[in-house]
């Protein structure tokens, strides 16, 4: 094969990843992008036809929206206490747990981290009816504190922060902030959270998500409505029996969805990073 031979056959596999890519691409989008038209448009519409157009009947699905009873404001105020809560304490315990994992040395170690992984193995439903029925002999049902305390134990985090400590972290900063007299959680916080962030950015969009979107839990736990998060908001979104307002419904659906994509575009840059140091250092 000479060498323009080997440019077209370049050009050719370079076309073809575009377009896989570039199709890839709007096949993940394009869910979204109707959803969002949706929120734009009459119930009778969306029942005949799908449109990649908006229309105009946004305001109408708002007051549709807001008739049965969705509040906005309060549905993503108890989302966001219940998220960011469970997000902060997941993402700074299990990061701890997995800088003692990888920092020291200790007998029954690898039993501990076998018994992390394992956990992982198991779903949370299965626990699910004992977790309420502790939870009704302690008081905190209608509560956000069984919702947020749990996530301090979340073992795919605890993994996932002990493998990028393992691969990125240099251990020698570590002992020369022990000879210069620092302290453990002086050297995990200004040292060890400084070169976790694109893990911490990372499992950070997934915890938050996961809480988020949460639904068999709080449905549980929860019973005031008052509290209810937007996923249990857009679930209890019944119509009459002659006619349900689905643009009302994907208007909710989409007002559940835009906080987690801003979150994402905010956190991504640090993601990117992580992926460019991880490929720099491989």
């Amino acid at each position: 094969m000479n060498d323009t031979d080997k440019k077209i056959f370049l050009n050719i596999k370079k076309i073809i990843v575009y377009v896989v890519s570039i199709s890839l691409s709007i096949l993940s989008i394009l869910p979204f992008w109707i959803m969002l038209m949706n929120a734009t448009r009459s119930t009778t519409a969306i029942q005949q036809s799908i449109s990649l157009l908006p229309s105009t009947f946004l305001r109408s699905n708002w007051e549709a929206l807001t008739g049965k009873g969705f509040n906005a404001i309060r549905g993503f105020m108890n989302s966001s206490i219940i998220a960011f809560g469970a997000t902060f304490l997941s993402i700074y315990f299990s990061t701890l747990t997995a800088y003692g994992l990888t920092t020291y040395e200790f007998k029954g170690k690898k039993i501990i981290f076998g018994f992390i992984i394992g956990i992982i193995m198991i779903p949370t439903q299965l626990n699910l009816i004992g977790f309420y029925q502790f939870m009704l002999k302690l008081g905190l049902t209608n509560s956000y504190i069984p919702l947020i305390i749990p996530a301090i134990a979340s073992p795919s985090t605890v993994f996932f922060m002990r493998q990028y400590l393992v691969a990125n972290m240099p251990f020698e900063i570590i002992e020369s902030g022990r000879i210069d007299g620092a302290g453990e959680f002086r050297i995990f916080n200004t040292m060890t959270l400084p070169i976790m962030k694109p893990a911490i950015a990372t499992m950070s969009i997934f915890s938050i998500v996961g809480s988020w979107n949460n639904f068999l839990t709080p449905l549980t736990l929860l019973t005031n409505e008052k509290k209810y998060t937007l996923p249990l908001m857009i679930q209890m979104l019944k119509g009459d029996i002659y006619k349900t307002e689905y643009g009302g419904i994907y208007l909710g659906i989409s007002l559940t969805i835009l906080p987690l994509l801003l979150i994402y575009f905010s956190l991504s840059k640090y993601i990117i990073r992580g992926v460019a140091m991880g490929g720099v250092k491989g």
